[in-house]
């Protein structure tokens, strides 16, 4: 009798319905151990025909523990000759090469589709306008330990450019050479990416400083990222603008920067401040917008420009003094920039100095953490019918820009162009998620000089509203 029960409970612990999942080596052994102990109450024959079964089911526990084993190594071998293809909403594409992982390409892209309308404009009138203001796909990512890459095209506007093509030979975390076409490191808003200023367009002091520029850079990083630095040497573009695609004037640029951020690493007030110097310097010589500048408002109107006789001929300098602050929800972000230039007119030549300082604030109302890349993910992204709203910042921000006086009237016309601007703006912005925002700016500049008998321009008041995707 107790053969026959041991054999029935041996088929009831082996027999499987046919589309039943396979026990695993721990259950079995559980059952196996169940048997030993019902063995032990059992006697005689009984014990050596229980034995056999014993035998048989030992093997077949071997057996699935092999296949167990041999399936493992085969999706262990599998994963490590497998890249990794991943599309998240923050990170956007993503393929990367088998373990260690080195090789990795992320699809990235900005687009902003805006609308500018304009108030009162009687005696310099604007188009008010819907527009693309950015199209920006980018490819990036790395290729080996060493190798770092990023080719960003822009699509909006009349024809396709690119924007940023650079390569990093990342030697080490202190020293990264950067090459190719990119961000001149001078101003800290200039810096920023286009889909996190504050406002929709940049400051009167971000017209000073130099946008991207074709060079090399050498950059890094200390003591746990609390200083940073970058000095390159470039072909040198003009106050507000990109550099030409080759040096026009067989002369170049010298940029650099450094940063502190001394307790960025700490739980305490100041963990969100960071200041820091940018500069350049080089000459300059020639004639046209490659050389001299041309200053724009916040409402994108242009408000300076030289006489065309001018020429750039000689010393051009920038310095900027700049710091920001984010302290949970709260943000503050200002600079300072003088620009210089040597300028010439028939025997006529001096050196002109403009300077400009702005400063922004802002304040997540929905309570999430600001910093220098925006907000980054609502706390409840918007939900159509659902509790949830996305986050609010409201922002300000004010800003003067000053020509030197030594410019008029020999090097530009008091009756043209403004000897000063000053400009004041508000901002809304509503992060619907971590990809979607949605904008409305107010901004208004008033201008000393610009208009016919030295009186003064009349004020641009400006409504920019803008919707943004960005992955």
């Amino acid at each position: 009798m107790a053969a026959t029960s041991l054999c029935s409970a041996l088929a009831c612990v082996l027999a499987l319905p046919a589309q039943a999942v396979e026990p695993t080596v721990a259950e079995l052994a559980q059952r196996l151990k169940a048997i030993e102990q019902r063995l032990g109450t059992a006697g005689g024959n009984d014990n050596a025909s229980a034995g056999n079964d014993l035998t048989d089911l030992d093997q077949r526990l071997r057996v699935i523990e092999r296949k167990l084993e041999l399936q493992a190594e085969e999706s262990a071998a599998r994963a490590a000759s497998t890249p990794t293809v991943s599309l998240s909403a923050s990170k956007g594409l993503s393929v990367k090469s088998p373990p260690p992982g080195d090789v990795e390409v992320k699809v990235k892209a900005l687009v902003q589709a805006d609308g500018r309308f304009f108030i009162g404009d009687e005696q310099v009138p604007q188009n008010d306008t819907f527009l693309f203001r950015r199209i920006q796909p980018s490819i990036e990512g790395t290729w080996g330990s060493l190798i770092g890459f990023r080719i960003l095209t822009e699509f909006a506007g009349d024809s396709a450019t690119i924007n940023d093509a650079y390569l990093d030979l990342k030697f080490d975390p202190r020293a990264t050479l950067r090459i190719g076409k990119f961000k001149s490191p001078v101003g800290l808003e200039r810096l920023q990416s286009s889909g996190s200023t504050g406002l929709i367009e940049l400051g009167l002091a971000s017209e000073l400083t130099p946008n991207r520029d074709l060079g090399l850079q050498l950059q890094g990083e200390f003591g746990g990222s609390t200083v940073s630095y970058a000095l390159g040497v470039f072909n040198g573009a003009v106050d507000g603008r990109d550099s030409p695609t080759t040096n026009p004037d067989n002369e170049f640029e010298y940029a650099g920067r450094i940063f502190f951020e001394p307790w960025k690493n700490a739980s305490n007030a100041l963990s969100g401040l960071g200041f820091g110097v940018g500069a350049s310097a080089g000459d300059r010589a020639g004639s046209g917008n490659n050389f001299l500048p041309r200053y724009r408002t916040p409402g994108q109107a242009q408000f300076f420009n030289y006489r065309s006789t001018v020429l750039a001929d000689g010393a051009s300098k920038r310095w900027s003094p700049q710091a920001y602050y984010y302290r949970n929800a709260f943000s503050l972000l200002g600079e300072y920039v003088s620009s210089s230039q040597e300028v010439r007119v028939g025997a006529f030549d001096t050196e002109l100095d403009h300077r400009a300082w702005q400063l922004t604030a802002g304040l997540v109302l929905t309570g999430e953490d600001a910093g220098y890349k925006g907000v980054a993910r609502p706390n409840q992204a918007f939900t159509v019918g659902g509790a949830g709203w996305g986050a609010f910042e409201l922002v300000a921000r004010y800003g003067r820009l000053d020509i030197d006086d030594a410019a008029f009237p020999r090097y530009a016309d008091p009756n043209v162009v403004a000897a000063a601007a000053r400009s004041w703006g508000l901002g809304l912005n509503w992060y619907l998620t971590g990809n979607l925002k949605l904008v409305a700016n107010y901004t208004q500049t008033q201008f000393d000089g610009g208009a016919a008998a030295g009186r003064d321009r009349e004020d641009e008041k400006a409504f920019f509203t803008r919707a943004q995707l960005a992955f």
